[in-house]
């Protein structure tokens, strides 16, 4: 029977070769359409998703504001500044803290023989590396615990001045001046993308330990303290007990929330989260009206089929052919029909992808565009619409010739 149907299907395709030829673009640029579309808006979703988390890693970054309820006799509009202490205050005071770090931050002058140069400079401890991925090249590393203790003079930069600075040289070992003091370089980081900026990209940030910017700049106040929950469920109780551990300290209200500020990247990788989920819904749309469009085109050529069979549908059923074997050889044709063509445009899509992720994404607009993505479940999704299609553009010119009368069908011309 398979064959049979087999059979019948070539047939009918070389008996009309233009109208099906047609349909079979239509469906193969009606599936292009919908894999294309749904891998690039992967591929973008995930590269705004990790520009997202190279700026920042899930985590809280805490500022000092100004209060803005009277509290206790106090009147309102003081301001609220952190000190290193704050940071083991926190982590010993709050629960569930992964990391965390003070941040001390200004700009520095990197002179390194003739070239000088100016530059964001931060002053933090080794968890920042995580926090940030701030993730050193082979060869060299990023803040360790002895660095801090011991208040060494040492520097990590980022890809991007670190090349403008030793050019193609080795700088790990290198001596450079900031604000005339000399650093030994310890480590580059490497090359990353960012959505997210804090006084510019990292890859043109100076990094030094928090003990060795206190004393060589005498801060008494940290800019910022950056928090990464070990759950990051946990971020809004952690927010409210950050206000009322500090509110007991600085004597201001826990309600008070001007008296804090919060950039909090847990909650903006949330709202990236919906919006890639947006786009994505907003493209299948796009491409699946295309496929339902070649669909109709499906189903035009299926009821012309059926038109001209008439005679054939009758002779068969005159000899003995059940009204389900008329069915299932129309039904049959359509999903063949629309499946071959959904086969060639999965290969074809396949083989623009796979151009596509040969392309390094960390230059040019692929940094902001990304790499598209050919997944499995995707082709699933493809197949599974293929087959809707084609069994709904089939079955109602299927029924239609299964309900005929075969005398009627026998005097058809």
């Amino acid at each position: 029977m398979l064959l049979e149907l087999f059979r019948d299907f070539f047939h009918d395709m070389r008996a009309h070769r233009t109208r099906a030829a047609l349909t079979l673009i239509a469906i193969t640029w009606g599936t292009i359409a919908v894999v294309l579309l749904l891998s690039f808006g992967q591929g973008l979703g995930n590269q705004m998703m990790k520009g997202m988390m190279n700026a920042g890693n899930r985590i809280i970054v805490v500022y000092g504001g100004e209060t803005g309820i009277v509290y206790q006799g106090m009147p309102k509009g003081r301001r609220i500044r952190f000190v290193e202490d704050d940071a083991t205050l926190i982590r010993e005071s709050v629960p569930g803290i992964g990391l965390i770090s003070p941040q001390y931050r200004t700009n520095v002058t990197l002179t390194y023989g003739k070239f000088s140069t100016t530059a964001e400079c931060e002053g933090v401890n080794p968890d920042f590396e995580d926090m940030r991925r701030m993730f050193p090249m082979a060869g060299g590393r990023f803040l360790d615990a002895i660095d801090i203790v011991e208040q060494r003079r040492v520097l990590v930069l980022g890809s991007s001045i670190a090349k403008d600075i030793f050019k193609d040289e080795n700088p790990i070992g290198k001596i450079l001046l900031a604000d005339g003091v000399p650093y030994t370089m310890v480590g580059v980081i490497q090359k990353k993308i960012q959505t997210a900026m804090n006084n510019g990209p990292d890859t043109r940030r100076a990094i030094i330990p928090y003990s060795t910017f206190r004393t060589s700049y005498g801060n008494k106040y940290v800019n910022s303290i950056a928090i990464q929950p070990s759950d990051p469920q946990r971020q809004e109780r952690i927010k409210t007990s950050i206000y009322e551990v500090l509110g007991r300290k600085y004597h201001f209200d826990p309600a008070d929330e001007r008296a804090v500020q919060f950039w909090d990247f847990i909650e903006a990788e949330k709202i990236s989260t919906k919006i890639s989920t947006g786009v994505t819904i907003f493209l299948f749309f796009i491409g699946f009206l295309t496929l339902l469009i070649a669909g109709v085109g499906v189903a035009n050529v299926m009821y012309v089929v059926v038109k001209e069979r008439t005679k054939e549908i009758g002779i068969k059923m005159a000899i003995g052919a059940r009204r389900s074997y008329i069915l299932a050889q129309f039904v049959f044709e359509s999903l063949l029909l629309a499946l071959s063509g959904g086969g060639i445009g999965i290969l074809f899509s396949y083989g623009v992808i796979s151009v596509f992720r040969m392309i390094p994404a960390e230059e040019g607009a692929m940094q902001f565009v990304g790499h598209p993505v050919f997944s499995i479940p995707l082709v699933l999704l493809t197949v599974g619409i293929l087959t809707v299609i084609g069994f709904v553009a089939g079955v109602f010119p299927a029924y239609k010739a299964a309900k005929m009368d075969p005398v009627e069908s026998l005097r058809y011309e």
